[in-house]
């Protein structure tokens, strides 16, 4: 039986990710330590394949993917995170057709078709606006552990004003409010929805699907997974595992690819000249920038949800 290693370095988490012949998850491991760390990666793929009791020179093909996917030595060839994401998301979920994956620092919408290709995506990755950045934010600003803010915000039962949505500015406001002697549990819920408001925004580019995955370290919140719910008005599907779905679909690639001739550095990342809305295209050649840029603008009022 062959095996096949996937590498997700992301912006704040490294993912590392072993399957077998059959796109079976051997083992899998998700490492923190600080922005799109080689450190970091080296561990989670030691710590992946020491779980699955393999050594770098048994594996059958390695494939890398997100901000740092040129860092890992081991990669055969690369992918970017909009086509490992849908095919990992597919793969967890079949029938999915719409992917919002919200990372550390960046967050996306992808429609995928029947077969799990790519259709069109959009991604918001020059703005912390409802990334996990923008959590931890809120929670440094009301003094609450990120785990336990998803069960505060719930809690919440009143609609306030969130003006800015800037990470950078955020706190401040927040600060405001909780001087203004309100209570966290509404701070927290109704950041929670202007969030979801935001990221309506971003599924808006590419049109509202169902099933709906939601991807990421994000989509362990409680809170998140809910307000995003009702604002798209329909159930919100979370994966086992949403942290490791890239890492996944970069394995998969990698069993996938095991028999073709490796790819010079860089040619699996050369941004192509074909359509997004061709038959078949897989945004596997393309360079992991947004088809469409998505403007967030300053501000946003909050609506009951």
């Amino acid at each position: 039986m062959n095996h096949y290693l996937g590498v997700d370095l992301g912006s704040t988490t490294s993912k590392a990710v072993v399957v077998d012949d059959a796109g079976t998850i051997e083992a899998s491991s998700i490492v923190q330590m600080g922005a799109v760390s080689r450190a970091g990666m080296q561990h989670a793929v030691d710590e992946a394949l020491a779980d699955a009791g393999l050594r770098p020179g048994d594996l059958a093909g390695t494939v890398s993917t997100g901000y740092g996917r040129r860092l890992v030595p081991l990669a055969q060839r690369s992918f970017t995170e909009i086509t490992c994401h849908a095919r990992g998301t597919s793969a967890m979920v079949p029938g999915a057709r719409l992917v919002i994956d919200i990372g550390g620092q960046d967050s996306k919408a992808i429609t995928v078709d029947a077969d799990g290709l790519v259709e069109d995506f959009a991604m918001n990755d020059r703005c912390a606006s409802g990334t996990g950045r923008f959590y931890e934010v809120l929670a440094r600003a009301i003094e609450c552990d990120i785990g336990e803010l998803g069960t505060l915000a719930l809690r919440g039962g009143t609609d306030l004003e969130v003006s800015s949505m800037c990470a950078t500015f955020a706190e401040t406001e927040i600060v405001s409010l909780l001087a203004q002697g309100l209570a966290v549990e509404d701070i927290a819920s109704s950041v929670h929805r202007a969030i979801a408001a935001r990221t309506l925004a971003l599924v808006a580019q590419v049109g509202k699907r169902a099933p709906v995955v939601l991807t990421g370290g994000v989509a362990r919140n409680p809170a998140a997974r809910h307000f995003l719910s009702v604002a798209l008005d329909h159930e919100v599907v979370v994966p086992e595992h949403p942290q490791i779905t890239g890492a996944y679909g970069a394995a998969l690639l990698a069993s996938t690819h095991a028999s073709g001739p490796a790819a010079a550095e860089g040619d699996a990342d050369r941004p192509s000249q074909v359509s997004h809305t061709e038959p078949g295209h897989s945004c596997a050649e393309c360079d992991g920038r947004p088809s469409a840029i998505v403007e967030l603008g300053p501000a946003i009022g909050l609506r009951s949800l």
